[in-house]
């Protein structure tokens, strides 16, 4: 049977997945990659880098499953959004690859709060420019590093820089490019929104913009040789990863909330209409006339991830079952006790946007380890929940769909179905994806009807969970206080944000 390759490169790793046509995943090979922090806010990778452990991880699933590369009919990479990966005018690497995890441009931001920037670019384009928006990166760059603005000749995303690595294509698809500089009416290209920001001498360097499901080129023969694929091989357009995860679980259509719970906490629906909010981006979805609303912010699972590596380093160290496993009953056993304690999950932003910080609330002489992982997984899901509570208001949704690697927790899928009070399905597909691209790249050469032609049968293969009455007025309840409480630490963030900028001068003198 034929087969499709997609690549999955996130903040921390990236992966190659192979899949059936029925969509059935035959093998993945998943290789880290390392994360530069040179200066407070600042977070990158080596772009060089990024694109070696990619194909090596090509190479690897190619190996590992047999897989003749003649049977691989096409490939397609989505990957994280916004942040940006410049090349110079000869298609050179121009400095590291910033990630979506990055806020150096919080000053930026702030001044386009004040000064009226972000409600323009709002009516405009559809969203308010954050931190780590090309827009916002883009401006920061132009002001602090104008050496390197000058040199700019092609602003890419994560994926189309892996794209352009596989087949020398210089471009983007409607999913990507409409991260900042498009009308969200037209769909398009606005060179006003590029004045908005100051940054009208980009426009030629903004890349040409294909469907998802779009044919672009085809692997170069320096990418035959470093990949074990097959030179001629096409390649597609490929999407944005929140688009792709959502395609690739099924909710990519009205009615239905996605939910990512990985590093962000990406919260989604599509719409047949623009529908403007301060609380949402709306972007072009894969459908021409189709929108897709996105509320997120960089406060997902991240933050139990730094736990472990924080504060789990033996356990971390064992061989005996995984950290995960040992963890466990300590998490459910606090979850059915009372407890004073809240997290509020703001290790690199907040849904206010970079300003928060995170912290326990509540915490006390006898709490335990058990309860502090407890009230950070609440957290988490309670950030999901204030996103979900906007998109539900603006487009309502009865039914949600859950991935990422915390959907695989039952504890932590159960928390989801009782706070959000709603019926929660996580899907049998590990890699959604990359599943997502293999559809969109099926659909490029044939092999799929439409890119949202799934061969899957879905509900089949998926776990179900309900609320339970109580427990959903239990954490309605914890709920409201978490707000209430993030809502009066505005000024102490703003306080203790200033210590950081001090730095320790003081105490040396």
């Amino acid at each position: 049977m034929d087969r499709i390759l997609t690549i999955d490169s996130g903040l921390t790793v990236t992966k190659a997945v192979l899949f059936d046509l029925d969509g059935s995943q035959i093998a993945v090979s998943r290789r880290n990659v390392p994360q530069s922090k040179p200066a407070p806010r600042r977070v990158e990778r080596d772009m060089a880098e990024l694109w070696h452990q990619t194909a090596s991880s090509i190479r690897e699933v190619l190996e590992t499953s047999a897989t003749d590369p003649a049977r691989i009919i096409a490939v397609a990479a989505t990957a994280h959004g916004d942040g940006v990966y410049l090349l110079d005018r000869d298609g050179a690497p121009l400095g590291p690859g910033i990630l979506s995890l990055d806020s150096r441009a919080v000053g930026v931001v702030e001044a386009w709060q004040r000064d009226g920037t972000q409600t323009a670019a709002l009516n405009l384009t559809g969203q308010m420019p954050h931190a780590s928006a090309p827009s916002a990166l883009l401006a920061w760059i132009a002001r602090e590093t104008p050496e390197r603005f000058a040199r700019i000749g092609h602003v890419l995303s994560c994926k189309d820089w892996l794209c352009y690595c596989l087949s020398g294509h210089i471009g983007a698809d409607r999913t990507e490019a409409s991260t900042s500089f498009t009308d969200v009416k037209s769909q398009n290209y606005s060179p006003d929104a590029l004045t908005l920001f100051g940054l009208r001498d980009l426009e030629n360097a903004l890349p040409e913009v294909a469907h998802s499901a779009e044919t672009v080129g085809a692997i170069t023969a320096e990418a035959a040789r470093i990949t074990g694929l097959a030179k001629g091989t096409p390649v597609v357009a490929g999407l944005h990863d929140v688009t792709a995860s959502a395609l690739g679980i099924g909710a990519h259509r009205p009615d239905v909330i996605g939910i990512v719970a990985g590093t962000y906490s990406i919260n989604e629906c599509v719409s047949t209409a623009p529908q403007i909010d301060a609380d949402w981006f709306c972007r072009n979805a894969v459908a021409p006339g189709h929108w897709n609303n996105m509320a997120i912010s960089p406060a997902s699972a991240t933050n139990y991830d730094w736990f472990l590596d924080t504060l789990c380093t033996a356990e971390r160290q064992s061989t005996d079952r995984s950290i995960h496993a040992q963890l466990g009953p300590e998490i459910d056993a606090a979850l059915e006790r009372p407890s004073s304690v809240l997290y509020h999950p703001y290790l690199f932003g907040a849904p206010m946007g970079a300003a928060p910080s995170a912290g326990f609330l509540g915490l006390r002489g006898w709490h335990t380890r058990g309860d502090m992982l407890a009230a950070l997984l609440e957290g988490i899901v309670f950030n999901h929940r204030q996103h979900i509570d906007a998109l539900r208001g603006g487009f309502g949704g009865t039914e949600a769909r859950l991935t990422g690697g915390a959907s695989r927790n039952a504890t932590v899928a159960q928390l989801f179905a009782d706070i959000l009070d709603m019926r929660v399905t996580v899907t049998d597909t590990d890699e959604a994806a990359a599943w997502g691209a293999a559809l969109c790249a099926g659909a490029a050469v044939g092999a799929f009807d439409r890119f949202d032609a799934d061969p899957r049968d879905i509900e089949a293969n998926a776990t179900i969970y309900r609320p339970s009455a109580d427990r959903a007025a239990h954490y309605a309840q914890r709920f409201t206080l978490y707000k209430e409480v993030a809502e009066t630490l505005g000024p102490t963030w703003d306080k203790l944000n200033e210590l950081e900028a001090m730095g320790r001068g003081a105490r040396n003198d």
